[in-house]
């Protein structure tokens, strides 16, 4: 039976990633008012917002290099300002990793945005303790990565924390978490440790958290985003797409819905879809809270827009914890160009061709959009054993990634030349050169990397 002990937790999801829509929060932060009104006293509301993904701190670390104020979610700003000063009002807490790099800068943005809008001072504090790019930590990796790391330029190193940190943070007052690298489950399992008062090895509750954490963690993925394919799986207003709202219970169950007044649904089929999503073993999700099983899991349907989950359970959390160690890779350099028309498909392969022979010394990747691209391959076996098919709007993007930016440089220049050295009727030439990061990940000892919060003031 379900315990009753404690009135539900609500959870809304206002980002999936760095980078999502920023108008999310809104009727986020209205359903979750609505709802808190719409149900028994003790019922709480956190709001979180998921902007993490495996590379996402390395390019944060690299906007800190270029300025130590900065490394935290570039949108913050535009993510947070319009919702902040109702959560505060209406007892909503707000968790996340849009600390990135630098925790402690985006707690004192967050401060200095309060004060901007005539607010109380809210009580911020950050998690800490997943970033091992330090000197001090490189013993710990040289013992994981082997003689490679030696040869590694760095860029940023971070473990997977997990969801002790932010239920102490909750406990001791904070109106809002500010993490880094936290597993994205554990943005949500937090704040159910803190409400719910579940202990630490309370592996089946925690396991149910976690894939109510899964479900809200992409965002808009479970709302019908990522899911549309018209005429096979059809979402009405996907402009205007929901995001998630699950209601957590003492046991660890849930249902999940979305924002008021926005398009998108929530049906047992985008919960499939979003319950599977990233998970390799289903029997052993592994988090650091838990390692979850929804190998015996029911979702149903109880209402419109309404999905319950169940039959998830758990057992105890792995003894090591993962750790993204991204590097410099390089340089890439891209370029496109476009031929339309009669015998386009024709003019676009001559091309082809001709940066091949032009960039010999280089492993160059070639892929004709509309003809090829998604499906092709780095060697371009593909593309030589399909017969010209006569298209009349191809473009020509070509690819090199190399060591020196100088020759990542030289595809652009060669594709910029075709315009009166290639094939008739080439345009709109564009090129870039990035910097490659590189990823690699191995396990450390739980005990070694010691996780905390602190609050922060101005």
């Amino acid at each position: 039976m379900r315990q009753v002990d404690r009135p539900p937790l609500l959870v809304g999801c206002a980002a999936g990633f760095s980078g999502d829509r920023t108008d999310a929060a809104g009727p986020v932060v209205d359903t979750l008012i609505a709802r808190l009104a719409d149900t028994d006293a003790g019922t709480q509301a956190v709001l979180i917002f998921e902007t993490l993904a495996e590379r996402t701190l390395a390019l944060a670390q690299l906007r800190r290099r270029r300025d130590p104020d900065s490394g935290y979610e570039p949108l913050l700003d535009d993510m947070l300002r319009p919702v902040l000063a109702r959560c505060l009002a209406n007892g909503i807490r707000i968790v996340s990793n849009f600390g990135a790099a630098h925790p402690r800068a985006a707690a004192r943005h967050i401060l200095r945005m309060a004060r901007e809008l005539g607010m109380r001072e809210p009580r911020v504090a950050v998690v800490e303790g997943d970033d091992l790019s330090s000197p001090e930590h490189a013993d710990l990796l040289r013992q994981q990565l082997g003689p490679q790391f030696d040869r590694l330029r760095i860029v940023s190193a971070n473990a997977y924390l997990g969801a002790e940190p932010i239920a102490a943070a909750l406990a001791a007052g904070a109106d809002i978490v500010v993490c880094g690298r936290v597993a994205d489950p554990s943005l949500t399992v937090g704040p159910a440790l803190w409400h719910f008062g579940w202990r630490a090895d309370a592996w089946e509750q925690i396991g149910r958290a976690t894939m109510a954490g899964h479900l809200l963690e992409c965002g808009a993925q479970v709302c019908g985003g990522y899911f549309a394919d018209p005429g096979f799986k059809d979402v009405e207003a996907l402009e205007s797409v929901g995001f998630p709202v699950v209601e957590l219970h003492a046991d660890g169950a849930c249902t999940v819905g979305k924002s008021q007044g926005t398009g998108g649904l929530v049906t047992e089929a985008t919960v499939k879809e979003q319950l599977l999503y990233e998970v390799h073993d289903p029997a052993a999700y592994l988090t650091p809270d838990v390692a979850a099983d929804i190998s015996e899991a029911e979702v149903n349907a109880v209402g419109r827009d309404r999905v319950s989950l169940s039959g998830v359970s758990g057992r105890a959390r792995p003894s090591h914890l993962k750790v993204n160690v991204c590097h410099e890779g390089g340089w890439l350099g891209e370029a496109e160009i476009s031929y339309a028309g009669p015998r386009a498909e024709s003019r676009a392969r001559l091309a082809a061709d001709v940066l091949r022979k032009r960039l010999y010394s280089l492993d160059v990747r070639v892929d004709l959009i509309g003809v090829t691209s998604v499906f092709g391959d780095d060697a371009g076996r593909l593309l030589a054993t399909t017969p010209d098919g006569g298209a009349r709007d191809v473009r020509v993007r070509v690819a090199a990634a190399h060591e020196d930016r100088a020759q990542a440089e030289r595809v652009g220049r060669e594709v910029t030349a075709l315009y009166t050295c290639g094939p008739a009727g080439g345009g709109g030439v564009r090129s870039s050169v990035t910097q490659r990061l590189n990823t690699i990940s191995c396990l450390v000892p739980r005990e070694a990397v010691p996780a905390r919060f602190d609050m922060v003031t101005a």
